[in-house]
Order: structure tokens, then sequence, then C-alpha cells
């Protein structure tokens, strides 16, 4: 069994049963492999977790990379909205959710930090694309919790907009 199917696994029991669901065995079990099998690859529910975290990460580089066209904050902004709208926030809202050791977020919070500070210098208006960023992160929450309630259509060509 590959490691991302693993990780798929893991995914789909924390969307499941949340955190408290997400044990070894668990993920051997929903992936139909031994947890040897599982050990293989990740050796404890740490490792497990931080090899989602770490996929998540690579896959929003990659959606903004994707997305690359002018500037990196119009990338960022329609990378978040590709991410809302493609079913990826769950795997966000989960993933972070089973990480109840903060060292364990310490790479997304790298990740943010990066994701923040990275070319703002060759924006056009560096305040205004800070603004976008930040507001772009709200998206993210607001889409979590209460997704019904924002037309993120407009709300996506309004902040381009801005920029």
């Amino acid at each position: 069994m590959r490691r991302d199917e693993l990780l798929d696994a893991a995914e789909c029991l924390l969307e499941d049963q949340g955190a408290q669901g997400l044990t070894l065995a668990a993920v051997a079990q929903r992936a139909g492999v031994s947890k040897g099998g599982l050990l293989y690859h990740f050796s404890s529910k740490e490792a497990l977790i931080r090899a989602m975290i770490e996929r998540l990460i690579a896959e929003f580089d990659a959606l903004i990379e994707a997305q690359r066209e002018s500037t990196y904050t119009r990338a960022y902004l329609k990378a978040t909205f590709e991410a809302v709208g493609s079913g990826r926030l769950r795997r966000w809202a989960v993933v972070t959710g089973a990480a109840g050791d903060p060292e364990l977020l310490v790479p997304l919070r790298d990740a943010m930090a990066r994701w923040h500070r990275h070319g703002l210098d060759d924006e056009p208006d560096p305040t205004m694309s800070q603004i976008v960023r930040l507001a772009c992160e709200g998206v993210w929450e607001v889409a979590t919790h209460c997704s019904s309630i924002v037309d993120y259509a407009e709300v996506r060509r309004r902040l381009l907009d801005l920029l």
C-alpha cells in the first residue's frame, strides 16, 4: 500500500470519527493493512499526523505555483479559493484538529509565516497584499465552520479587485 493511501485513510477516519478516533489500529483497519504495514511507513501516531500536515503544505504550495501569474498574492488568493471550492478545506480542518500537540503544528506555522511574508516587497501595494492574504485566512475559517453564508465567487472577485 502506498503512503498516500494510508494518509487518505487517516484523513477519512478523522473526518468520520474526529481526533479521538485516530489510532494506528483504526487507520490500519480503514486502509486494509496490518498495523505492522502501517508502522513500516509511520512509526507513531505523531509521525502520521506530521506526514498529513506536510502533505497539506506541499499541496497548497503546488496550488499557489499552479496559479502563478503576475503576483504572489494573486496566486495565493486564487489557490485559497481553489482549495475551498475543491473540498481540500475539510482535509485542513480535520488534520489540524488532530494535532493536539502544538509541536506537530510547527511546520504549518512555518509555512503560514512563509506564505504571508513571501514576495511582499515585489507587490505594487504591500499593505493591501497583506490585507488580502489575511482575508484569505478568514475565508478558510468561515468555510470550515459555516460555508453556506458566503458568496465565494463575489468575495474572490472583490479581493482580486483590491489588488
